[in-house]
């Protein structure tokens, strides 16, 4: 390929994983799908091609669209739980944040409520909310009508805002939620962990490497408890494959997360959805084949010192 054509589609490269990841819930199928447009742009007449960034999101889109699908098949009778893959704050696959929505739409929360969206609507949301295209170029991207893409974008606003609106924090207020938590969790008042949590609290986690099993708490009173026994300080002495693990605080997608970390290995988080300056949800993540990119990151960033040294 000419040095023109692959500048070309480089540029575009951070964008197009964004849209890939915010589509998917995972950076691994992202990175691949985006690889897939690019062996797509290769074989391409370019010539032909009038605008290349709009090209390459048309390319990306129905790739992730057909993913999905194959996905949704899959999965249709699976059992247990499935979690977004997670990413650390500056990760550029998080892509832009310049607004709420922006920020919002990656979140674990709403990339969790968009697996009860079909993949069109989930297309929709995601080409309006997280990078304001008009009705006009969604149209075009997924070869529907205009009216079809309101529709599509009427009802996955209407399934997301009826399970979830968020709070957004930066680095010093997820360290001031995650201390809270962790104090609370460890000082035997199961009262004052509750008071931390809304009243429909809930967490879930994928049950893999630390949890070893799939948890679920639909209760606030649950929830502390589970959080409890597992940061009780007679536990504390867990061993990893880098060694004992220190408990830090960090923004995973947007949200507060307190994050297990053995050397430069993360071993586990649970991520905490903020609602009105409480917990509403939990969410636990373990399982190694969801925690590579976020650990690869981490081990490039700077971070604040550890909450905890050894638990």
């Amino acid at each position: 390929m000419d040095p023109v054509a692959t500048e070309q589609f480089e540029a575009g490269r951070p964008r197009l994983a964004s849209l890939a990841y915010r589509l998917l819930g995972s950076a691994a199928d992202a990175e691949d799908t985006v690889q897939d447009a690019f062996l797509r742009w290769q074989a391409a007449d370019r010539d032909r091609i009038e605008m290349p960034q709009a090209w390459l999101t048309k390319i990306v889109t129905n790739l992730c669209i057909d993913k999905l699908r194959s996905a949704r098949t899959r999965h249709e009778h699976a059992a247990g739980v499935s979690l977004p893959e997670p990413l650390l704050h500056g990760d550029p696959m998080l892509g832009p944040a310049d607004t709420f929505e922006q920020r919002e739409s990656v979140s674990l929360a709403v990339l969790t409520l968009m697996e009860y969206l079909t993949p069109h609507e989930r297309a929709v949301y995601v080409l309006r909310e997280a990078f304001s295209y008009s009705h006009a170029e969604i149209a075009g991207i997924l070869d529907i009508t205009e009216s079809a893409s309101q529709q599509h974008l009427h009802r996955a606003r209407r399934r997301v805002a009826a399970r979830h609106r968020g709070d957004i924090v930066d680095n010093a207020g997820a360290r001031r939620i995650v201390e809270a938590f962790l104090h609370a969790a460890t000082s035997g008042e199961t009262e004052r962990l509750i008071a931390l949590l809304t009243e429909d609290a809930t967490g879930i986690s994928d049950g893999a490497g630390l949890t070893e099993r799939v948890l679920l708490f639909p209760t606030p009173k649950r929830l502390a408890a589970a959080a409890r026994a597992t940061l009780n300080p007679r536990n504390r002495k867990h061993r990893w494959v880098g060694g004992p693990i220190a408990l830090h605080a960090g923004v995973v997608n947007g949200s507060p997360a307190l994050i297990a970390v053995a050397g430069d290995q993360v071993a586990g988080l649970v991520v905490f959805e903020m609602r009105e300056g409480k917990i509403a949800s939990a969410y636990g993540v373990a399982s190694p084949r969801r925690l590579g990119r976020l650990t690869t990151m981490w081990s490039q960033q700077g971070h604040n010192a550890p909450i905890l040294e050894s638990w």
